[in-house]
């Protein structure tokens, strides 16, 4: 009796589920944080394209297509990431990355803010409903400024992946640059139009009805694929709420996912069902799920590791493949290349001049030297001997062989060589004529 007298003096606190928003704001972060990535990666010159060269920039070198190894190891190793990703997480990428989803869900707040709860574009087409103390032309107009201001703002990221960033910058100072395209204002003004009409009035039409990349992600997903798991046996608890379901932007019931659905694997309706029953001292009904959406604990943990085994298994040769192309590539990357054609001067029946190509594939100054070995050097004339290069491009230097040489086929080699101890060697095949 006296030991329970002195248990029934502890003190006893108890302790409720406390609404977390960390999936939430965990999702917010990586969202910019891949939007400042698709800024940094043409802007630290990892990857962009040149529009005059039309040619793939990595690390402020040109890769050609004749760069074999790089392009399509770079290529397979990206499509092999990219099947296990989504035969993994499914769709996630769209809710957690994709740069259309988080402008969206910008928009929606914004209007949502400024013209009320209910004022959202229905993907069921059911009319935009405003608040009536708040709709003030103060607050379209605060809306209308800020979608154009961030229309401006994102129509200038896709410039980064045509232009360095000085030439970038010059275009938004309004300052003179020969690099910069006539037409770029043009160009950057539909770029403007195209987001503003997407964040004004598309928004998630695009995510629901006409993403073709989704569509694409659907092709790798499984009854495995991450998905949205329902706790059926308290649905008493729902009864009369329909908070997770007004939670989800593309208008689904997350109670009832399937594996082809629009869902994007965003999370907004656990932390909405988690907020709501953390209030009730309850955990959510509602969570993350890889595996058959009927098995026993046991029987997922199986079925996970040996449907992401199988995954492996047959993507990491392709993947291992693509690196160890990808890394040749690299090794093998000639910072030059040495072409010989003939030119189109005629000296009677006699072609007696070439073109010599030199061309330098990284943006940067060089000076590269040409030679012949095969001829006396009292046969030929160079106009330059010398190749100098201020940056990346293309220097012609004209060949001239003189007369002298008798009738008949003459081999020779254009040698060109560079201070770093690059060499290349082009052989052409001299024809002399009778007289």
């Amino acid at each position: 009796m006296q030991s329970n007298n002195s248990l029934s003096g502890i003190p006893i606190t108890a302790e409720t589920p406390k609404a977390s928003m960390r999936l939430h704001w965990q999702r917010r972060a990586l969202q910019w944080f891949t939007i400042a990535v698709a800024i940094l990666i043409p802007a630290a010159g990892l990857f962009r394209i040149d529009p005059m060269a039309g040619a793939f920039v990595v690390l402020d070198r040109q890769i050609w297509w004749s760069d074999f190894f790089l392009v399509f190891g770079f290529w397979l190793v990206l499509a092999s990431g990219a099947v296990l990703l989504y035969s993994t997480v499914g769709t996630a990428f769209c809710g957690w990355s994709c740069p259309q989803n988080s402008l969206s869900e910008w928009a929606n707040y914004l209007t949502q803010k400024l013209l009320g709860k209910r004022a959202e574009l229905s993907l069921d087409g059911e009319k935009m409903k405003v608040g009536a103390n708040k709709n003030k032309w103060s607050n379209w107009a605060i809306l209308g400024i800020s979608f154009l201001a961030a229309a401006m703002l994102f129509a200038l990221i896709p410039l980064f992946y045509f232009y360095p960033p000085a030439v970038v910058w010059s275009f938004i100072a309004f300052q003179q640059d020969a690099r910069l395209a006539g037409s770029l204002h043009f160009i950057y003004f539909v770029f403007v139009a195209v987001i503003f009409l997407d964040i004004a009035f598309i928004r998630h039409f695009w995510c629901r009805f006409m993403c073709i990349y989704k569509v694409w992600q659907h092709g790798f997903k499984t009854q495995h694929t991450l998905h949205i798991a329902y706790d059926s046996s308290r649905s008493a608890l729902c009864e009369k709420c329909n908070y997770c379901a007004t939670q989800c932007f593309l208008e689904l019931d997350p109670k009832s996912t399937d594996i082809y659905d629009t869902c994007i694997n965003c999370g907004e309706c656990i932390t909405a069902c988690n907020s709501l029953q953390a209030k009730q001292g309850q955990p959510g009904l509602l969570r993350f799920k890889i595996g058959d959406r009927d098995a026993t604990r046991f029987a997922l943990l199986k079925t996970r590791l040996s449907s992401l085994s199988s995954r492996v298994h047959w993507t990491m040769p392709f993947a291992l493949l693509g690196i160890s192309m990808f890394v040749w590539g690299l090794v093998s990357y000639e910072r030059f290349h040495l072409a010989v054609y003939r030119a189109d001067t005629m000296h009677g029946p006699q072609i007696s001049d070439y073109r010599v190509a030199v061309s330098n594939k990284i943006y940067d100054s060089a000076v590269v030297d040409i030679s012949v070995d095969g001829l006396d050097s009292s046969l030929y004339q160079f106009d330059l001997a010398q190749a100098r290069f201020n940056d990346v491009g293309r220097i012609d230097l004209q060949l001239h062989i003189k007369d002298g040489l008798p009738p008949g086929i003459h081999s020779f080699l254009v040698i060109a060589s560079a201070p770093d101890g690059w060499q290349d060697r082009y052989r052409v095949q001299h024809f002399v004529a009778s007289k």
